[in-house]
């Protein structure tokens, strides 16, 4: 199957790893690709897929905030595939299109809170390459949140950039439910 620049196997193929792509289908509502191109190397998907989920099962920061952090980070480094995913995740998550359209303007937006837009800042200087993340980024953080908030802050962030060079790298194809939710709510990000 052709999932990417490389061949990839069928879901079929890979069935001793159905118990992961049920979970990645119930909480994305498709199974990713990416998922199934990891899955060619199995411990490599097996630790990749614990770590994510420890990640978005964050007790410090809500899934919607999750979303727009994966977001920001994966527009920094230009990774459309991540995009579309987090653009529908954060909606699946209770972001409005409208907000997820404003996201490359957030700073003069008032559909972001104060507290958003110290996340965002974050995200979008360490999604970049190089990292451009400084103590300010961090003293703008604390007046909101706790440090294990800033912690799992961090970790998503860090969990997209592998993934954003993951899938950019490996040229990652990407799935129909994305791709439309990007489509229908005419969601373009230059």
């Amino acid at each position: 199957m052709s999932y990417s620049y490389i061949e990839g196997s069928s879901r079929e193929e890979l069935s001793e790893f159905e118990d992961y792509f049920e979970i990645s289908k119930s909480f994305m509502g498709y199974v990713p690709n990416s998922n199934l191109l990891m899955a060619e190397n199995p411990e490599l998907f097996k630790s990749f897929s614990s770590l994510a989920s420890t990640i978005f099962m964050s007790k410090n920061i809500d899934e919607s905030l999750i979303q727009l952090i994966a977001l920001a980070s994966s527009l920094s480094s230009g990774c459309k595939y991540c995009q579309s995913h987090t653009s529908h995740g954060a909606n699946k998550a209770g972001v409005d299109p409208a907000k997820i359209l404003e996201i490359l303007n957030y700073q003069n937006s008032d559909l972001y809170s104060k507290e958003e837009k110290a996340v965002l800042n974050l995200s979008f200087a360490a999604g970049e390459n190089p990292n451009s993340a400084n103590k300010e980024h961090f003293n703008g953080l604390k007046k909101y949140f706790t440090k294990k908030a800033v912690i799992d802050i961090v970790a998503v962030i860090s969990l997209f950039g592998f993934l954003n060079r993951w899938n950019d790298t490996l040229g990652t194809e990407i799935e129909d439910v994305p791709n439309s939710f990007m489509q229908n709510n005419s969601i373009i990000f230059k």
